[in-house]
């Protein structure tokens, strides 16, 4: 059982949405309601991190809450990377004092909560990347106060430019006094797994953190809370009752991320980002909360062309691909290994149809990119633009067919 928590505040859901429509889940598919009976077991958790309440339950469960106290008194201190000994700095060290001045600390407040996440710079001018989830308080985004602190230890009000909860990223913009040190894209499809990595940001407030790892894993697909659900405070596993999941396609590595890293960098060796960081899994429902080597962040590639729509328009595109999927077990009764996605039914008119997909198909590929539920393939097609064209592998009677489909626009 999977329980997700979003980084701004902590709502979970329950990783089971397996039947899903590829654009706006419709209520009629949303998982029963009824309550069922708890059982004690070992649970993989995933949550971003940057609540206030969610930091102090952490720092007091484990040290004491006079404990916490202070912490926050302490956190309210920038940082900087320091260099000693220049004739013995190691790549990890040039790495991050190659991304640190383009990584930002985001506080956002509003009538009653607060918290703290991170941010890259996307221009010298003051456009700012992070995710939705750290400038949204209870689902919404509306009379939240935003301000930014950035490497130099300058503060500004920010104000949002846009957000897209599909993908869980916003850009804010601030007015700063002097031209920033925006962030060095890499191409994120060409990141190996065994990659060395710098993860950046301010987890539990600390400023300026690096922690080292490497890339564990490429396209893995994670279920995590919408920054639209009404309650992100809530520790409780989903069960439909508060808002909806959302399908992230993301980068798997074993560097500490925490709560306030979210919307920070993950860097190569050449502190170049390959991606936004966004969740981590947590072992255990509380008594293990933070880092346990399995954090997630959004592809650069992705988090690039959903900043630069943001900026330009103020909305993203997002593919549709029409068609109800479920997954495609090995066994009969359902107790095997999710093996593809089996289309179980087509939207009249929709991309699949009119590239001549059938219901009863398996989908196995897309772009290349092998598929095993229903959730992988939703977050794929969610991440690319209406208009573009995918390639779709599948099997038919057997036979396994190649189709070019052209996506619509999800969001009409």
């Amino acid at each position: 059982m999977t329980k997700i928590e979003p980084e701004q505040s902590s709502l979970s859901r329950k990783n089971s949405y397996n039947n899903q429509f590829l654009f706006d889940p419709p209520v009629s598919l949303t998982p029963s309601k009824a309550k069922k009976k708890r059982v004690r077991e070992k649970r993989l958790t995933f949550f971003t991190a940057t609540s206030v309440a969610l930091l102090g339950a952490i720092i007091g469960a484990s040290v004491g809450s006079g404990a916490g106290v202070v912490a926050f008194n302490y956190l309210s201190r920038p940082a900087a990377i320091v260099v000693n000994d220049l004739e013995n700095v190691n790549w990890a060290t040039a790495a991050s004092a190659t991304a640190a001045p383009a990584v930002v600390t985001i506080r956002v407040a509003g009538d009653s909560q607060g918290g703290n996440g991170s941010g890259v710079v996307l221009s010298a001018d003051g456009y700012i990347l992070t995710n939705a989830h750290v400038v949204s308080i209870n689902g919404t985004t509306e009379n939240v106060r935003l301000s930014v602190r950035t490497n130099d230890g300058g503060v500004f009000s920010a104000k949002l430019v846009g957000a897209d909860p599909t993908n869980d990223l916003a850009v804010v913009k601030i007015e700063p006094t002097k031209p920033l040190t925006p962030i060095v894209f890499t191409n994120s499809s060409m990141v190996n797994v065994g990659d060395q990595v710098v993860a950046i940001g301010a987890p539990l407030g600390l400023e300026a953190t690096v922690t080292r790892g490497i890339v564990s894993a490429l396209n893995r697909t994670i279920q995590v809370a919408s920054s639209e659900s009404p309650d992100q405070s809530s520790l409780e596993f989903w069960s439909g009752d508060a808002g909806r999941p959302i399908n992230l396609s993301v980068i798997q590595t074993d560097a500490a991320i925490n709560p306030g890293n979210s919307g920070g960098a993950l860097v190569n060796d050449k502190g170049e980002l390959i991606g936004v960081n966004v969740a981590i899994a947590n072992a255990g429902s509380f008594g293990q909360a933070g880092n346990i080597g399995v954090g997630f962040a959004i592809p650069a590639n992705v988090a690039q062309r959903i900043a630069n729509e943001i900026m330009t328009t103020g909305e993203v595109s997002h593919g549709l691909l029409g068609a109800l999927v479920s997954d495609a077990m090995s066994s009969e009764d359902g107790t095997g290994f999710s093996i593809g996605v089996t289309v179980v039914e087509l939207t009249p008119e929709g991309a699949a149809k009119k590239a001549g997909i059938l219901a009863g198909d398996v989908i196995t590929t897309i772009n290349g990119k092998a598929v095993t539920t229903a959730s992988e393939l939703t977050a794929a097609v969610r991440q690319e633009p209406a208009g573009a064209k995918v390639k779709i592998e599948l099997i038919r009677d057997d036979v396994k067919m190649t189709f070019d489909v052209v996506l619509q626009e999800a969001n009409q």
